[in-house]
């Protein structure tokens, strides 16, 4: 059972009277579903319906958790103590530092008894858990190469933050971002791009027959962009393109390049996404 400690996370606590409608009309996700012992992924958009934070969140005895990139931590609870404004509702960082994420043959038990499962992996059939604190040793690396495998995308490595939808890093597929829950910051913005069909940014894995360039390459077909290369692993990375051209590019046979080097990319099969081709925009 790989055991990793992810030293760059950290948390904060919501609690209070309000915190549930607090958090309810303000992120993407639906918390009035959570589970006990599940850990969701969301986020608190701009206005005009682009991700300012994405972060995991779960129950605890006195409210939520939400754990989330430790260089956002503090702006994050800048930005949430700005929208409280009279509620009942406590906000404050957690001391302990660092996530620990265990998954494979014995998960289960940990899930049970100390932390929560991701929602994320859940949807590609993998159970793994999170829990607060150093309680593995394994390599980061380990870690990076299942969210690879697996098309889960964080920022920082696959997005910039205030330069994706939701919808570009399949947080409408994951359980990250509610259409069905009412209002909440940028909740317009989404719901338009949801009902009129719009999304064509996606996150998809790349394999090369070598490995990969870096962090920021562009992917090309005929010397135009459709995407740009994030978190690399080797011969197998992420990416966000525009599956409409990338999907038209492999329907007639134009090769994807990054950096001048031959890629095949592949929608991660739990989303049930497919690349639609010339043909299907026409008949659109």
């Amino acid at each position: 059972m790989p055991s990793v400690f992810l030293k760059d996370r950290s948390l904060l606590s919501v609690g209070g009277a309000d915190a549930q409608s607090f958090l309810q009309n303000l992120i993407t996700t639906d918390i009035t579903s959570l589970a006990s012992d599940e850990a969701r992924p969301g986020a608190l958009l701009t206005p005009q319906g682009k991700i300012l934070f994405d972060f995991m969140i779960w129950q605890d005895s006195d409210g939520y958790v939400i754990e989330t990139d430790a260089g956002q931590r503090d702006a994050l609870l800048k930005r949430l103590t700005m929208y409280r404004l009279r509620a009942a509702v406590t906000l404050a960082p957690i001391a302990e530092e660092g996530i620990s994420v265990c998954w494979g043959e014995g998960a289960d038990g940990i899930r049970d008894s100390q932390g929560v499962w991701d929602s994320r992996f859940a949807k590609a059939g993998i159970t793994l858990t999170r829990r607060p604190g150093r309680h593995g040793d394994g390599a980061e690396a380990l870690y990076d190469a299942l969210r690879v495998a697996h098309g889960i995308a964080i920022s920082g490595s696959d997005f910039a933050l205030q330069d994706a939808f939701p919808h570009d890093v399949l947080m409408d597929l994951n359980g990250g971002l509610s259409f069905k829950k009412g209002c909440y910051v940028g909740q317009e913005v989404v719901s338009r791009m949801q009902h009129r069909g719009t999304a064509r940014r996606r996150v998809v894995t790349v394999s090369a027959a070598t490995a990969l360039p870096g962090t920021g390459t562009a992917i090309t077909a005929a010397g135009k962009p459709v995407g740009t290369l994030g978190s690399v692993e080797g011969g197998r990375g992420l990416a966000i393109v525009r599956i409409d051209r990338a999907g038209t590019a492999m329907s007639e046979g134009t090769p994807l390049l990054a950096d001048g080097a031959p890629v095949s990319l592949a929608l991660p099969p739990w989303s049930g996404l497919v690349f639609p081709t010339s043909a299907d925009e026409a008949s659109a």
